[in-house]
């Protein structure tokens, strides 16, 4: 195990803390609380009226309770629109209840005991915390909780927030022209200081890659830190903060409450990047096999449902609902139709570019392609967060892990059974080389050529 996990093991990461002494919004990075989360409460919204479940004997779930955590933020809308709509219901799953997480270390917490214990099934995860969970690495003792990928959820969503002070320094999505900035910061008393909410996971990684393609060492020229979400806004209000990583409906806040403005989306940093995903605890998903396809093929027809835009109205106040995430509906809107204000007078609007669920340019965004888990645990390598030996012999112990935690067969059999079309259903485990705004590739036949390429990173090779 690397000294950085034993670090965390130990003191149980910041968040945690944090979320005892207050419930904290965290987004897949960072954003303004909404009143009354708890660690591991459910929520209730409106009833819904439900469809009648019409299944077939021999897909009738062994169970139709289970117990989902979320974080509110638009990463957590199939899940919530699935039960919200009854898709839920429709599969069987009649009382699957969403638990309204403070914070990701309250999710770690509460998957480690499971519903049994009064914690959660599962349900939403930054990458790579499936696999960090099933290695031990991040839990109390370090006792493997072994866990299953089943699906992602979302494609982009998210961006890099920087405050007002620095508006016409040249921070945007590339950095060449900052580059002075970072090292006259570096020298002085105060640091560039930036922050996420979970280390070594994927938001972690959107803020360190954008740093290091514009040649900014993340671990160096910058003072990187974990703080919780409300922490990090108060922070930039008062000048403390110089960048955070963020995401939908943020973006809008940031830039109307002029706190600051939007260097770049990660959709710019990556189109079609993976998110984040439904994970459930393995004893669950080996005990309930009918159960767990039922909740899929729920959480697919939500995430069609989600990428007709259409939809994205009611959408918007079904998860801005007092019991979700407790925010205005005009803050969701605009993102979810791919409309963002960025500040220092940029406009997008390509809804290309917005929050998707089902389909993106690529292909399909809810199967849990194992290269884009390779990906998460090649960057952990590059960032010190994981040992080298993951990524040696062409990644085989990094493989042997995605094959013991990534579930895709069991998506498949869902999707089948859900009646998806063939062409939906991707026939490769592989999307196949991905390629980033710096013109840097990953293939996933030969990580160890990605980490040589690049120019910064803790790992040599």
């Amino acid at each position: 195990m690397s000294d950085f996990f034993n670090q965390i093991s130990r003191r149980k990461f910041i968040l945690t803390a944090g979320a005892s002494t207050g419930a904290v919004f965290l987004k897949g990075c960072l954003g303004n609380p909404p009143e009354n989360l708890s660690s591991g409460g459910s929520t209730q919204s409106a009833p819904t009226a439900q469809p009648v479940a019409n299944i077939s004997p021999e897909q009738k779930p062994e169970t139709t309770k289970v117990q989902l955590g979320y974080i509110p933020i638009v990463e957590a809308a199939p899940l919530i629109i699935a039960k919200e709509k009854g898709f839920f219901a429709k599969y069987g799953m009649t009382d699957v209840e969403l638990a309204k997480q403070a914070s990701w270390g309250a999710a770690r917490d509460n998957v480690e005991i499971g519903a049994a214990g009064g914690g959660i099934d599962g349900g939403q995860w930054q990458m790579p915390m499936p696999h960090l969970i099933t290695e031990g690495l991040i839990t109390k003792g370090n006792k493997p909780i072994p866990m299953y990928v089943l699906c992602q959820l979302i494609t982009h969503g998210n961006g890099i927030a920087i405050a007002n002070k620095h508006q016409g320094s040249g921070i945007g999505l590339k950095l060449a022209s900052a580059k002075s900035l970072f090292s006259k910061l570096k020298a002085s008393p105060t640091p560039f200081t930036a922050a996420q909410t979970f280390p070594a996971v994927n938001q972690d990684f959107w803020i360190r890659y954008w740093l290091a393609a514009g040649g900014i060492d993340p671990d160096t020229e910058v003072k990187l830190l974990t703080v919780p979400s409300a922490q990090t806004v108060a922070n930039m209000k008062t000048g403390t903060m110089d960048a955070f990583s963020t995401g939908d409906p943020w973006p809008f806040r940031i830039v109307k409450d002029k706190i600051g403005f939007m260097a770049a989306l990660t959709a710019e940093i990556w189109k079609n990047h993976p998110e984040e995903y439904l994970a459930m605890r393995a004893d669950w998903v080996d005990k309930n096999p009918k159960a767990t396809k039922a909740l899929l093929k729920g959480i697919m027809e939500a995430q069609q449902w989600c990428d007709n835009f259409d939809n994205r109205k009611e959408m918007s106040e079904i998860v801005a609902q007092r019991a979700y995430f407790n925010v205005p509906v005009d803050v969701l809107l605009d993102p979810y139709m791919g409309k963002y204000d960025m500040g220092e007078g940029r406009q997008i609007d390509d809804k290309s570019m917005a929050a998707l669920y089902w389909k993106d340019e690529k292909g399909n965004v809810s199967y849990p392609y194992k290269s884009h888990d390779l990906w998460f645990i090649t960057e952990s390598v590059r960032w010190g967060f994981l040992p080298k030996d993951y990524i040696v012999n062409n990644a085989a112990k990094a493989r042997a892990l995605i094959d013991k935690v990534n579930r895709e067969d069991i998506w498949k059999e869902a999707a089948k059974e859900a009646g998806i079309a063939a062409g939906d259903i991707p026939t490769n485990t592989s999307r196949g080389v991905e390629e980033f705004f710096d013109g840097v590739k990953f293939d996933p036949e030969n990580p160890e050529a990605y980490l040589k390429s690049l120019q910064i990173k803790k790992v040599s090779v």
